[in-house]
């Protein structure tokens, strides 16, 4: 199936931030990995994918925020609790290290 435009922005925006996710502190990954996930699956589930122009704010947003992320000085990421029984409840059998 062919992509249109807007879904290549939004596939290679969130290859881009667990790259970024990737690249952190190897205590901190699975923070910024939980965090880009849970973003990216609640934005997506937030809205139609009819609403262009929301999916357009939400892409300019999300790229700003991972330009911030991806600085080397940041290190960590806070991940609320809302976050963390998210990651409990869409495990997917596959096995996530533990979130201090």
């Amino acid at each position: 199936m062919a992509h249109s435009g807007l879904q290549k922005e939004v596939i290679a925006l969130y290859r881009r931030a667990l790259r970024m996710a990737h690249n952190k502190p190897p205590l901190a990954r699975p923070k910024f990995s939980l965090f880009v996930r849970y973003t990216f699956k609640t934005q997506s589930s937030s809205i139609s994918p009819r609403e262009v122009s929301a999916i357009e704010h939400l892409l300019r947003k999300g790229k700003r925020q991972i330009e911030m992320y991806e600085d080397p000085k940041v290190k960590d990421c806070w991940v609320s609790q809302e976050m963390r029984d998210w990651a409990v409840r869409h495990r997917e059998g596959r096995r996530t290290p533990e979130l201090n």
